[in-house]
């Protein structure tokens, strides 16, 4: 006797259209109009990862995207589910991830606005994310949804790279299909090189600049362009800064290598002294610009994948295209010059820097950065909240091999764990090191569960200062006391343990030994180190230097 073929539903064609596009991996949280899906899902080859609130999925798929390179799915419910993820979405838009948003709707009776009173019903649900994502999709009949899922998944691919949202309605998901199932879907993103004429002009500028320098944003990173980076930099002898997104794009101890101090006056005064400033990869926006104090007295020759960043702040001879076919073509044209001046300027700048924080009694702060560093192994990655220890991180901490995250794209509390969960699911074999103040911890504290049940070897070091440290810098300085930015707060270690994960209180001087162990370890762990950390002076808030 025969078994008759099991019926198939929308919620296959989901899965399956993943399963052809290459997905591994499916981050997000079930919700009523979404089961559909995630039934199919129980019957894929997929690997699901669950979060155990939609934002911190939308992290992790964040970090999954920027450490793969590829499509992170990200699947959630309808309403609440859906409109939990807007702030992990901003953050993928700022840092260009290619996460693809998967939402379910109200039965299709209630698109457009049809007030029918289902459950989670949005008049119009996909405008609150048409400000934030690249493009928006609706499936209204199952045999849209691969096309549309091979749409989305370019889309999310294509220079500039950043989030997308899809949304197919319960009743779709539900319905059985008699679509054949999906074995093969392409979706190729367009490339975006550079125009010949552009680079020809760039590369006599640069090759006739008496004191060019290299400014390398997070373009560069994400483009995979590093290596071409380095090459153009030492055909020209330019000194270059990478910015706090750009981190890992030009070796840190390169002689070259003026880091990324980004907030100092120094390494501001160098960039607008430059009588060509090839800036790769970045809109030089408020951080990159040490907040729009940054003047250019040269030429600026600006790569920019995001046709809206190009000269959106400074003129520049602006070329539209992916970094690493520009950076390609202009290290294959520049005339090489002698290395006779770069390494020193840099020198000079770097020991500049040092002189100025050396000033200010901030040995506690680079202790427990350099005990973070000789901690962490080399190639592992690192994944920060916004918090004190980490601003110091963006503009002293070497990566390494081991890439550095933050969520200083779009600056929301909480990414530190869900996106160090991420990265661990995309690969297991090396300790992923999370950072964060006890009050970005509380927004993520719930995915300790999360690291349990999957067994992650995520390591999360908690700083504990009793409060929103920075905001607290920020107030006092501004007003002379703050407000709001205490906190009451759990024992860390105590309920980190509840949750069956191994947790340590450490201090400054037992940190690097404390953190290594901690890392070295299978699972997932806590240590918390209870310190009050300030912030090096700002250089952004007198007058500009000139010279």
């Amino acid at each position: 006797m025969r078994t008759a073929p099991r019926e198939r539903h929308g919620g296959d064609l989901v899965v399956e259209s993943l399963t052809a596009l290459g997905a591994t991996t499916v981050f997000g949280l079930p919700g009523q109009h979404a089961l559909g899906a995630f039934d199919a899902l129980r019957r894929s080859g997929l690997e699901y990862v669950g979060l155990r609130v939609e934002n911190n999925a939308g992290f992790a798929a964040d970090a999954f995207a920027r450490v793969t390179g590829s499509v992170a799915p990200l699947l959630v419910s309808t309403g609440p589910g859906a409109l939990m993820t807007l702030a992990a979405l901003q953050e993928s838009a700022a840092a260009s991830a290619p996460v693809l948003g998967i939402g379910s709707q109200v039965p299709t009776p209630g698109l457009g606005g049809g007030r029918k009173g289902y459950l989670h019903e949005l008049a119009d649900q996909k405008a609150s994310f048409r400000d934030i994502v690249k493009s928006v999709h609706t499936v209204r009949s199952a045999s849209q949804i691969p096309s549309a899922l091979a749409a989305a998944w370019a889309s999310a691919l294509e220079a500039p790279a950043g989030p997308v949202w899809l949304e197919i309605p319960q009743d779709v998901l539900l319905a059985p299909t008699s679509v054949p199932p999906v074995t093969s879907l392409t979706a190729a993103p367009r490339p975006l090189p550079p125009r010949p004429e552009l680079t020809e002009r760039a590369a006599h500028l640069l090759s006739a600049a008496e004191r060019p320098v290299i400014l390398a944003g997070g373009g560069v990173v994400r483009a995979g362009a590093c290596e071409e980076l380095r090459a153009l930099a030492e055909r020209l002898d330019a000194p270059v800064a990478t910015t706090f997104g750009g981190k890992g794009a030009f070796p840190w101890d390169h002689p070259l290598s003026l880091r990324s101090w980004m907030e100092d006056r120094h390494t501001t005064d160098l960039l607008e002294d430059a009588d060509v400033l090839l800036v790769a990869g970045s809109g030089l926006g408020e951080l990159s610009s040490n907040y729009h104090t940054f003047r250019p007295r040269g030429q600026v020759v600006q790569i920019e994948a995001d046709l809206g960043k190009l000269e959106s702040n400074h003129p520049a001879l602006g070329i539209h295209a992916d970094a690493k076919p520009a950076l390609t073509a202009l290290a294959s044209e520049v005339t090489p010059r002698p290395r006779t001046t770069g390494a020193q300027t840099a020198a000079t700048l770097l020991a500049r820097v040092r002189q100025r924080i050396a000033a200010q009694d901030l040995d506690l702060e680079q202790q427990v950065l350099g005990a973070v560093r000789e901690a962490l192994p080399d190639d592992a990655p690192s994944f920060w909240d916004m918090t004190i220890l980490a601003y110091w991180a963006w503009s002293a901490f070497d990566p390494r091999a081991g890439a550095m995250h933050s969520a200083q794209g779009a600056g929301g509390l909480g990414y530190g764990l869900p996106a160090a969960l991420g990265a661990a699911a995309a690969d297991r074999t090396k300790p992923v090191l999370a950072v964060s103040g006890d009050g970005g911890a509380m927004y993520s504290i719930a995915e300790l569960a999360t690291a349990r049940q999957y067994d992650l070897p995520v390591t999360w070091l908690i700083v504990d200062d009793g409060g929103y440290g920075i905001l607290r810098e920020y107030m006092t300085d501004a007003f002379g006391e703050a407000t709001a930015t205490e906190l009451a707060r759990p024992d860390f270690v105590a309920l980190a343990e509840s949750f069956g994960v191994t947790a340590v209180r450490t201090a400054p001087d037992r940190l690097r030994a404390d953190l290594a162990a901690a890392l070295a370890a299978p699972g997932p762990s806590v240590v918390v180190l209870p310190a009050l950390l300030r912030m090096f002076a700002p250089t952004h808030l007198g007058e500009p230097h000139q010279g």
